[in-house]
C-alpha cells in the first residue's frame, strides 16, 4: 500500500468513525491499555482525526510506569549491600527511586548492565561469578515467557549466582478493576500481550461489565480499525471482543508460552502504581525455581517509599488525569530530569505528550 493509499484509507476510517459517533447520545470514552498504543497514537497524531465526542485515555499498560518506587529502592539496596550486578531492560534505568536511579548507581561505580534479552543475563552471570547477578523482573505476559525460558536454561546449566527480583504483572486483574469504571465504554486491547494470552480470555469484559474490547496492532491504520470497531459496538450497544490484529493474534494465543510461564511462575498479589495492591495480579517463582529468588537469597531492609505528592502518574495511569493537568509536567518534570516514571518510559503517557504534544482534535478531522 502506497503512502497515498494509506492516507486515503485513514481518511475513510476517520469518516466512518465520525459517522458512528454522530449517532451516539454521549461522549464515547475508550482506554488504550497498552503504552505502545499510547505512543503510536501520539506519534501519528490520530487524536486530530477523531470527533469531539470520542475520547481516548491512557491505561496502566506500561510495565515500567506501574512499577512502584520501592522496587527501584529494593534493587539499589541489593546492588549496594550484596555487591550485585543489576541487569535490566533500558526503560528502567532512569526511573527515579527514593535516592537516585539505576543510572545514578552506575555513574557512582555500581554494576548496572542493560540488556535486550533476558538470556543475556546468563552470560553476564557467568562473567561476574561468584558475584550475584540480579535480573530486574519488570514486564507483562509479553516478556515473562522469555524470562521463564532463561531461568529454565539457568537451572539446567547449574548457574548458581543468577537471581531475579520479581515485579512481573499480569493484565487481567487490573483490567477487571478498570472495567468497573462507569465512565469507560471499552478498551483498545494490547496486541503484544494478546499474542500470548489470546482472545477468549477477555470474554468477561462484555459478559460481566457490558464493555467492548478490540485487539489492535500498532500501525495507524490498525489503531483506526480498532477504534472503528469499538465505536460500532458502543453505538449499537452490542459489546463484544474484536480482533483487528489477526495477522499476529489468534484466538488461543500462544499456549506454549503460557505453559512455560506456568511451569516457572505462580500467581501472587502485586502492587500497582495508581491501583494499589491487586490480588493475583503478579507472579512469584515456584518452589522448583525458588533458588533464583533475589528477595529471599539476597535479603535487605527496604523502607517504605512515598511518591512526590505533586506527581500525577498514578492518576494518569488510570485515565483519571492527563499529563497537561500535572503542575510538574514540562517544568520540574522533563525527560532529562523526570519526577515520575510516565515521563521516563518509552511507553509512558507523559513522555508521549512531551514529545508529540497534546494534538487536540481539529474540527474538520
Amino acid at each position: 500500500m502506497t503512502d497515498t493509499d494509506q492516507i486515503r484509507t485513514a481518511q475513510t476510517l476517520a469518516r466512518q468513525i465520525r459517522e458512528l459517533c454522530d449517532s451516539a447520545d454521549r461522549t464515547l470514552r475508550f482506554m488504550e491499555v497498552c503504552g505502545t498504543h499510547t505512543m503510536a497514537i501520539a506519534e501519528a497524531g490520530l487524536k486530530s482525526l477523531l470527533p469531539a465526542n470520542l475520547e481516548l485515555v491512557s491505561g496502566p499498560g506500561c510495565p515500567v510506569c506501574v512499577t512502584e518506587k520501592i522496587f527501584i529502592d529494593h534493587a539499589l539496596a541489593i546492588g549496594t549491600e550484596h555487591d550485585a550486578c543489576l541487569v535490566t531492560f533500558g526503560d528502567l534505568v532512569r526511573v527515579p527511586g527514593s535516592s537516585g536511579s539505576l543510572a545514578t548507581c552506575r555513574s557512582e561505580g555500581g554494576r548496572v548492565r542493560v540488556v535486550y534479552s533476558p538470556l543475556d543475563a546468563i552470560d553476564i552471570a557467568l562473567s561476574e561469578a561468584p558475584r550475584p547477578t540480579v535480573f530486574l523482573g519488570v514486564g507483562f505476559e509479553t516478556t515473562i515467557p522469555t524470562v521463564a525460558g532463561t531461568l529454565k536454561t539457568a537451572l539446567a546449566r547449574g548457574i548458581e549466582n543468577l537471581f531475579v527480583l520479581c515485579a512481573f504483572k499480569t493484565i487481567h486483574p487490573p483490567l477487571k478493576i478498570l472495567a468497573a469504571k462507569k465512565d469507560l465504554d471499552g478498551f483498545l486491547l494490547p496486541g503484544h500481550v494478546s499474542a500470548v494470552v489470546g482472545l477468549q480470555c477477555y470474554s468477561y469484559l462484555p459478559a460481566d461489565f457490558g464493555k467492548c474490547g478490540v485487539v489492535a496492532g500498532f500501525e495507524p491504520l490498525d489503531i483506526l480499525l480498532g477504534l472503528r470497531e469499538l465505536a460500532r459496538m458502543a453505538v449499537s450497544n452490542s459489546p463484544g471482543i474484536g480482533n483487528e490484529y489477526a495477522r499476529v493474534v489468534r484466538g488461543p494465543g500462544n499456549p506454549a508460552a503460557r505453559e512455560l510461564m506456568g511451569e516457572v511462575f505462580d500467581a501472587a498479589d502485586a502492587s500497582w502504581r495508581g491501583l494499589g495492591r491487586i490480588p493475583g495480579s503478579g507472579l512469584r517463582l515456584r518452589a522448583a525455581y525458588s533458588r533464583f529468588d533475589a528477595a529471599t537469597h539476597l535479603p535487605v531492609e527496604v523502607p517504605a517509599a512515598e511518591d512526590d505528592p505533586r506527581c500525577l502518574c498514578a492518576a494518569i495511569l488510570t485515565g483519571s488525569k492527563t499529563p497537561d493537568k500535572c503542575g510538574l509536567f514540562g517544568r520540574q518534570c522533563t525527560p532529562d530530569d523526570p519526577v515520575g516514571p510516565c515521563m521516563v518510559s518509552s511507553e509512558g503517557t507523559c513522555a508521549a505528550y512531551y514529545k508529540y504534544g497534546d494534538q487536540r482534535r481539529s474540527s474538520n478531522g
